[in-house]
C-alpha cells in the first residue's frame, strides 16, 4: 500500500526509501513484530476467556505435558494478522506472487482454525477429518500452483547445478501443490513444544528472504546461477513479516508457552514456507532447509507405516521429538538443540547457492 501511494507520488523525498526493496523488508520486519507484541497480551488474555480449558492435551503423551492444561491455542491467528497488515503496508499490491503466498498463508490459517476450533469446541486432540482438511489444502495449494506456474514456468531447478532444470510441465502444479500441503503439515507435525516450531520457521523465513532476493535480481542470479525468477524479490517482504511475526510469537510462545499457535499458525507458516519455495524454483533446497521438519513428518510416516505392518514401534513416540523427551531429555534440552540443527540445515542450504 506504502509503494503505490509513493508511487502516486512520484517518490518525493524520504518516500524515494520506498523504492528499495532493503528498506521495505526492513520495514515489513519492524511492523509485524511491533503489531505482535502490542496486541499479544489482550489477544491471549480473550483467548483464554473464550476457550476454558484451552487446548486438549494427549493423554497417552509425556506426563510433563500435562502441565500444559489451560495453555489457550490458536495464538497463529496473531501471527496471521501482525503478518497480513505488515506485508499489505509495504508490499507491491501489483506482484501476482505475494498474493499467491497470501492466499496460501490465510487459507491454510482458516483450515487450521476450524480444526483448533473443533478440538477446542468438543475437548477433544481430534478435529476436522484428515481427509476432509487435506482436501481443502489440495485445492487451495492447487489454485496458487496454478497462478505460480503460469507467472513463472513449469520447471524443477536442480541444486548444485548451474540453472539445469528437469520441464514437469502438466504435472508441475500437482507437484507444487503437493510441496505446499506437505510442507504445511511437516511444520504443523512440528509444533509439538514450546517453541519448537516457531525458531525454525524463522530461521528458514531468513534464509528464504536472502533466496528470494537473489532470486529477484538478475544480476545476482546470473552470478551465483540460480534462476532468475522476475518480481520474485517482493517476497523478502513476505520473509520480512514472517520474520516479525514469528518473533513477536515466540516472546509469548517461548517456554513455559502462555500460548499455543495451533494448526491455525502451523499450517498457515509451512504452507507459506512451501509456496515462497515453489515461486524461488527452490523446492529441493526447501527440503535442506526445512531438513527438521522433513525428519518430523517422516518419523511420523515411518511410525504408522511400520507399527501397522509388524505392531512395533521404531520409536518411543512420534513425532520424533517425542522420542527424545522419552528417553529423558527435558523439553527446553530438546527444544534448543533442534533450533541448532535448524541453523545448521539452513547454513547447508545457503551453501547450494553458490556450490554449483
Amino acid at each position: 500500500m506504502l509503494y503505490w501511494i509513493a508511487e502516486q507520488l512520484g517518490f518525493p523525498g524520504v518516500l524515494n526509501l520506498i523504492r528499495y526493496l532493503s528498506f521495505r523488508t526492513g520495514g515489513s520486519i519492524a511492523t509485524a513484530l511491533f503489531i505482535g507484541l502490542v496486541i499479544g497480551p489482550k489477544f491471549i488474555g480473550w483467548l483464554r476467556i473464550r476457550q476454558g480449558k484451552g487446548q486438549p492435551i494427549r493423554a497417552d503423551g509425556p506426563q510433563t505435558h500435562l502441565a500444559k492444561r489451560g495453555t489457550p491455542t490458536m495464538g497463529g491467528l496473531m501471527i496471521l494478522t501482525s503478518l497480513a497488515l505488515s506485508i499489505l503496508i509495504w508490499m507491491d499490491l501489483r506482484n501476482p506472487f505475494v498474493w499467491a503466498c497470501l492466499f496460501v498463508t490465510l487459507g491454510f490459517g482458516a483450515i487450521g482454525f476450524l480444526d483448533d476450533y473443533d478440538k477446542v469446541r468438543k475437548a477433544s486432540t481430534a478435529g476436522v477429518p484428515g481427509r476432509v482438511r487435506l482436501l481443502l489444502e489440495f485445492i487451495i495449494a492447487g489454485i496458487a500452483a496454478w497462478i505460480i506456474s503460469y507467472e513463472n514456468g513449469t520447471g524443477l531447478y536442480l541444486p548444485f547445478t548451474n540453472r539445469m532444470y528437469i520441464e514437469l510441465g502438466y504435472f508441475f502444479p500437482i507437484f507444487a501443490a503437493f510441496t505446499i500441503v506437505a510442507f504445511g503439515n511437516a511444520v504443523n507435525l512440528t509444533d509439538g513444544l514450546d517453541g519448537l516450531a516457531t525458531m525454525p520457521v524463522i530461521i528458514a523465513s531468513v534464509a528464504f528472504m536472502l533466496i528470494v532476493y537473489l532470486a529477484g535480481n538478475v544480476k545476482f542470479a546470473d552470478y551465483l546461477g540460480i534462476p532468475h525468477v522476475a518480481r520474485a524479490g517482493d517476497l523478502a517482504i513476505f520473509c520480512g513479516a514472517m520474520i516479525g511475526a514469528g518473533l513477536a510469537f515466540l516472546w509469548y510462545n517461548a517456554p513455559p508457552a502462555a500460548v499455543f499457535m495451533g494448526d491455525t499458525g502451523s499450517l498457515a507458516l509451512g504452507g507459506a514456507l512451501g509456496t515462497i519455495a515453489v515461486v524461488a524454483h527452490h523446492e529441493i533446497v526447501l527440503g535442506i532447509i526445512g531438513g527438521l521438519f522433513v525428519v518430523e513428518a517422516m518419523s511420523v510416516i515411518i511410525q504408522v507405516f511400520w507399527y501397522k505392518r509388524t505392531g512395533k514401534r521404531v520409536f518411543r513416540m512420534a513425532p520424533i521429538h517425542h522420542h527424545f523427551e522419552q528417553l529423558g531429555w527435558s523439553e527446553p534440552t530438546v527444544v534448543i538443540r533442534f533450533w541448532i540443527i535448524s541453523l545448521v540445515l539452513a547454513l547447508a542450504g545457503l551453501s547450494t547457492l553458490k556450490l554449483r
